[in-house]
């Protein structure tokens, strides 16, 4: 491009085109700013210099053919790559700047200054390579960044130490692994007004799912102070997730998910002359206390969507909230360079089966299991000892390690978050890595036999020892078409994701236990009557997970939304039907408070359970918290994909009971869209199946309890295992007269089970009788759709 100063350059004149001129790291802010700042994205005002001004400083100080020599040697063995790494760092910082360039800098500076209102302006100095980010490599991390820096001289030396910083060991060593001349490679320097983010906080944000790839969702991590913590992974940031599509929409906060991080510390500037910064302690109410309010999260995602649609590819940027302020910026953004260069076609799954003692859990990333040794390494000035093939566990990692880090079978880190330094190389190096255990480097030991597992979805675990590890492959390129519907059984929202490339016809049986479970861990009516709870030691831990709500009722409502929300989400607008809670009253007692209002039951399979809980005085105040969640998420969260379905529903006289209590709770089966099924698993549901389609949309067949309650055999006994078959012609009858009977009244039907996977015999009979959908585990997702391919 044209310019008046071959040396300087203002981001406002600058496109993503000039990455030969500025690298990518400036030609991406410069595009922000000249295109994007009338769409909403707040870029801080800068400059950069040119590649033109770095090669001038090498030119005028004698460099090159030093830095050519230096690299020669160390090429042919004479010297280290350290030793090669100091002197060239040595030189350039001695260096003196050309006249013409050092008075361009502080007359930028000083202009930088005037804008902003501030002769001792401080300011964020970037290092950006001319080579950086291309499509193959993303350089990440390679050269340094200076935050806080203040006035000419240290603005000054600080340029110098940007330009030095292109030399560093491992820039030189990714520049060699990579192909790259080192001689035609350039260094711009960004200077940016610094956002107040030292008092406010910063992070990262993914316009894309940075573990499945699945490209609907923003990724956002957080963290107090300024950004460096987050980006090397010394903190364990938050971690908020929020749907794409739904956006637009104003009235809708479709945020998926909120985790609350650890955020041990937090970086600040270090006194008032500028250009250093140190970490502190963060405080107890900083720990305790969302870094973003869900206003700031979904404004950060709008303008990840809006920098996406801008740039044509998922994006990877940085972020910073002003403390003073409270504005949001983008302070860099790049293309995304890992999961959105995997296309359709293989999908390998992992499961791990007969796992040690659990030792650890932390963030998962990628979703592959592996056993393995330990060697265990807390310092970078000790990785000459790593053992190859190794599991590499150390507290965390920066640009230094990634030559061991490509040598290691896994990574385990103490800190970090799924945008840490240790997370983003572990994803281009293709190794499962378990970040922010906060503790690996004190549990684990070395030469320690240990499994790691990112196959079970957002939580990785570390097992002790061994484990059998076995992996399947899915082919997603080539699935037959059918008229009969194959849907997924899911039931863990941290591992939905995985499955979005499977096109399935929908969700069919979605299980809310699961999520109460797991995500929520209380029973609903230890939430209702918290003040009256007997057993102090769950009164104790409900207090402490529901810290924060004013109303303990709302922390039920909030996380069973938000975990059911990325079952929904992962295919949205697809149907995704959601039975409400099916514990047995034994399981129900195993949750945080239960025992105190759970019956004791010699036969809690055929007893107080499903729909004759949910108008029963016992449990009504608890069904209504289930059907708050439903309703914020279809409601607030905007999810109207989502299909309620009422379990073990006796008679026709309990579902109108049901349906009452439904909509006494803002859930009328036909308002809004809303559409209600009933388990068919009860002869009952089959003996009146047209009293029941006159109150329910649609049938779904649970083949277990619909052959242990047609047979008479209880489906856990192994001493009866011979005459529990789904395919008996008992079952077969209730099946196919369900189907005929429900068609007949205008009711769609489904099976939700695994007999269709297991056995193509039992499928061809289902889509014989005309069955509408079948549901199946993802992983047997393929097998079915073949089976039913065959039988139509």
């Amino acid at each position: 491009m044209s310019t008046d100063n071959r040396n300087i350059i203002w981001f406002e004149k600058l496109s993503r085109t000039d990455v030969g001129l500025v690298g990518g790291k400036n030609s991406s802010l410069g595009e922000m700013v000249s295109n994007l700042s009338q769409a909403g994205i707040k870029v801080p005002a800068g400059f950069a210099t040119t590649a033109d001004a770095y090669r001038a400083y090498m030119t005028y100080n004698h460099l090159d053919d030093l830095i050519a020599t230096t690299l020669e040697q160390e090429a042919d063995g004479k010297i280290s790559l350290q030793e090669a790494g100091e002197t060239i760092r040595a030189a350039i910082i001695k260096g003196d700047w050309p006249q013409d360039i050092r008075d361009s800098l502080i007359e930028s500076y000083r202009e930088l200054g005037k804008r902003s209102g501030n002769d001792e302006l401080p300011v964020a100095v970037r290092s950006s390579a001319t080579a950086e980010d291309l499509p193959d490599a993303s350089f990440a991390g390679q050269q340094e960044t200076y935050l806080n820096v203040r006035g000419e001289k240290a603005l000054l030396n600080t340029c110098r130490r940007c330009y030095a910083s292109l030399f560093t060991d491992r820039a030189i060593s990714y520049r060699k692994i990579k192909g790259f001349d080192h001689q035609k490679i350039a260094l711009s320097v960004g200077v940016q007004r610094m956002v107040r983010s030292d008092i406010g906080g910063s992070g990262v944000m993914f316009s894309i799912d940075t573990e499945s790839g699945f490209d609907k969702v923003v990724l956002i991590n957080a963290a107090w102070g300024l950004g460096e913590n987050v980006v090397q992974g010394a903190v364990n940031p938050d971690e908020y997730e929020v749907y794409k599509p739904l956006l637009s929409d104003p009235d809708l906060a479709p945020i998926l998910e909120k985790k609350l991080g650890a955020k041990e510390k937090k970086m600040i500037y270090a006194g008032s002359s500028g250009g250093e910064t140190r970490n502190v302690p963060t405080s107890k109410a900083e720990r305790a206390a969302f870094v973003l309010t869900d206003d700031d999260i979904l404004n950060l995602a709008r303008q990840a969507c809006t920098i996406e649609e801008h740039y044509g590819q998922p994006m990877d940027m940085e972020w910073a909230k002003d403390g003073i302020t409270g504005e949001l910026f983008i302070v860099q953004a790049r293309p995304e360079t890992v999961q959105s260069r995997i296309g359709q076609g293989v999908q390998k799954t992992y499961r791990v089966r007969n796992a040690g003692k659990k030792l650890l859990s932390g963030l998962s990333v990628g979703s592959a299991a592996i056993s393995g040794r330990v060697c265990l390494i807390e310092n970078a000035r000790d990785i000459d000892r790593f053992v190859d093939g190794s599991i590499l566990v150390t507290s965390t990692t920066d640009p230094d390690w990634v030559p061991i880090m490509k040598r290691a079978a896994a990574i385990v880190t103490d800190h970090g978050g799924r945008t840490s330094h240790a997370a983003i190389v572990s994803r281009e190096l293709g190794l499962p890595a378990i970040v922010g255990t906060s503790q690996a480097t004190h549990i684990l030991h070395d030469e320690q036999d240990i499994t790691v597992s990112c196959a079970e979805g957002d939580e990785g675990f570390v097992y002790e020892g061994h484990a059998d590890i076995e992996v399947q492959e899915i082919q997603t390129d080539d699935v037959p078409e059918t008229k009969t519907h194959v849907m997924l059984n899911l039931a863990n929202p941290s591992a939905a994701f995985r499955w979005w490339r499977l096109p399935a016809d929908g969700v069919g049986l979605a299980r809310m236990e699961f999520v109460i479970n797991n995500a929520v861990r209380v029973h609903p009516m230890a939430l209702v009557h918290f003040d009256s709870l007997k057993d102090e030691a769950a009164r104790e831990e409900i207090a402490e997970l529901t810290k924060g709500y004013a109303d303990k009722r709302d922390y039920f409502v909030d996380h069973l939304a938000m975990g059911l929300s990325r079952i929904a989400a992962v295919m949205y607008p697809k149907p995704v039907i959601i039975r409400m809670s099916d514990f047995k009253t034994n399981e129900y007692a195993d949750l945080l408070g239960g025992k105190q209002f759970e019956p004791k039951e010699e036969n809690p399979m055929i007893g107080f359970r499903g729909a004759s809980r949910y108008y029963s005085d016992r449990y009504r105040d608890g069904f209504a918290l289930e059907c708050r969640a439903i309703r914020k998420l279809r409601m607030e969260m905007g999810f109207d994909n989502v299909i309620v379905m009422i379990p073990f529903c006796r008679s026709p006289d309990e579902a109108d009971h049901v349906m009452a209590v439904m909509a006494e709770n803002g859930l009328e089966r036909g308002k809004d869209g809303l559409q209600v099924y009933v388990m068919c698993e009860i002869p009952s549901n089959v003996i009146l199946a047209e009293e029941f389609a006159k109150r329910f949309d649609g049938f779904s067949i649970g083949s277990n309890d619909l052959t242990q309650l047609t047979l008479g055999v209880d489906r856990d006994s192994e001493d009866l295992s011979d005459l529990f078959r789904e395919s008996d012609p008992a079952v077969l009858w209730m099946i196919k007269t369900v189907i005929e009977k429900a068609h007949k009244a205008g009711s769609k039907v489904g099976l939700c089970g695994q007999a269709p996977s297991n056995n193509p015999e039992f499928a061809r009979k289902l889509v014989e009788y005309g069955i509408d959908s079948i549901s199946v585990t993802p992983d047997a997702y393929l097998a079915v759709k073949q089976n039913v391919a065959k039988a139509e």
